[in-house]
């Protein structure tokens, strides 16, 4: 069975630097905000004594080469508990600086939108390409809407009827005339979607409507029958018949 499925919502996702100012910084690290703030390292005494706390969370692999540098006019970015340069703000795999772009945090690194796409989005089992907006699991899998379609036709098989064989999907119709077993009656494919029920007598194979008494027309199901050569009669008509 297939079942619709949302992939990642970057947008979500996606948190924001704002610049700010020291009230607005406070009310953020109080409230353990998702978002980073960009202020400015001050001279003075008041903002002296609060840089004096600072360190980048680069460490030894500060782009300024200071971890602790706090000259004023440089700006700095927090972000919940920790700190950075502004220029040490970067994704850790671009290396790009985020700066007023979009960022997305995960365990203790920081990424651009571009680059956690890339290396954690759910992608399309069949196109490899990144899933968006939506799509489908089959089998555990993700596919793009659009990409979930039979394997023999190519028809969309997003929230259609479908069955599988050796484990590829196929629409009820190219499944009936590729695989099934064909009634003896109507000669039309018995896929059993849907609860169709069937009955088999040796080598012939009947949908539950068209097992009928071929002279009086009468449904055979759950009676006894005679076979008639290639036909199958109630016994009432058998009897007519040998008389």
């Amino acid at each position: 069975m297939a079942t619709d499925i949302l992939s990642t919502d970057f947008d979500r996702l996606r948190l924001k630097t704002k610049t700010v100012g020291a009230e607005r910084i406070k009310r953020a690290k109080d409230n353990n905000e998702d978002i980073a703030v960009l202020s400015m390292f001050l001279p003075g005494a008041t903002a002296a004594k609060e840089n004096a706390t600072f360190r980048c969370h680069l460490g030894i692999e500060c782009r300024l080469g200071d971890c602790r540098d706090t000259t004023p006019g440089t700006k700095k970015m927090e972000y919940k508990t920790r700190q950075w340069h502004e220029k040490c703000f970067c994704c850790c795999v671009c290396k790009t600086a985020i700066g007023t772009k979009s960022f997305i945090p995960r365990e203790q690194e920081i990424y651009c939108a571009g680059c956690y796409e890339e290396k954690y989005a759910t992608r399309c089992i069949k196109c490899k390409k990144i899933i968006t907006s939506g799509g489908v699991t089959y089998k555990n899998e993700p596919w793009h809407r659009e990409c979930f379609t039979c394997t023999h036709c190519q028809v969309s098989l997003a929230g259609q009827r479908f069955t599988s064989r050796d484990e590829k999907p196929y629409c009820a119709e190219c499944f009936g005339e590729l695989f099934a077993k064909r009634c003896t009656a109507c000669v039309k494919p018995i896929t059993g979607i849907g609860g169709t029920r069937f009955i088999s007598f040796e080598d012939r194979h009947w949908h539950n409507d068209c097992f009928i008494c071929a002279i009086c027309k009468t449904s055979l199901v759950g009676r006894g029958f005679i076979t008639d050569e290639q036909d199958v009669i109630c016994p009432e008509c058998a009897k007519q018949k040998l008389m």
